[in-house]
């Protein structure tokens, strides 16, 4: 078995949040689009792009293309995974200002600001997606944007506490599952969001 070097055993060991890469890009291909938009029935993608938006975010682009009633978004594209590996686990310097001006323009449809504590705040859905298809294997997240204050802003503007509360528990369970590995431990005979 292949040692890693100390320098990877490094790398691999930073948080996440320690890994932004702060140099120019380097070619063409590291200043490309990494965030692809979808709404008011104009998309940067389309349905033949499924290599790069993966299958999800191409049909979604292309049922926007032919003015199909979907909800406006972005897909953030493979290619950002096929970086964050080949550039020892960062992300492209562009794409945080990308995924900024995708969220802008979902707040400026929707007239809804994400984390507003005042009125009804924008809730996203994290949904990942690959190349290829594979039913069952990748995880979703509801409702990212709700926290202790604004799950209060829910509750106020649906009239509907309950409501409100169960979609932050739901949210904290999927989170905590698919984020932060929470999962049932050997000795437990069952799940710890059930």
């Amino acid at each position: 078995m292949a040692r890693k070097s100390s320098a990877s055993r490094r790398a691999a060991a930073k948080p996440a949040s320690s890994h932004r890469t702060k140099r120019k890009p380097a070619s063409k291909a590291e200043a490309a689009k990494f965030v692809y938009y979808f709404g008011e029935g104009k998309a940067d993608g389309n349905g033949k792009m499924k290599p790069l938006l993966g299958g999800k975010g191409a049909n979604l682009a292309e049922m926007t293309r032919i003015r199909l009633p979907v909800p406006p978004g972005f897909t953030i594209s493979t290619e950002v995974c096929t970086y964050f590996y080949a550039h020892h686990r960062s992300y492209p310097e562009t794409m945080q200002a990308e995924v900024e001006e995708g969220i802008r323009r979902m707040e400026r449809i929707m007239g809804t600001t994400f984390g507003d504590t005042k009125a009804m705040p924008l809730l996203v859905a994290v949904r990942s997606g690959a190349r290829d298809s594979m039913p069952g294997m990748m995880d979703t997240i509801l409702n990212l944007g709700l926290n202790d204050e604004t799950v209060l802003a829910v509750a106020r503007a649906t009239k509907n506490e309950r409501f409100a509360w169960d979609c932050y528990r739901r949210f904290i369970q999927m989170y905590g599952d698919v984020v932060m590995g929470v999962q049932k431990r050997p000795e437990e005979d069952h799940e710890p969001f059930e």
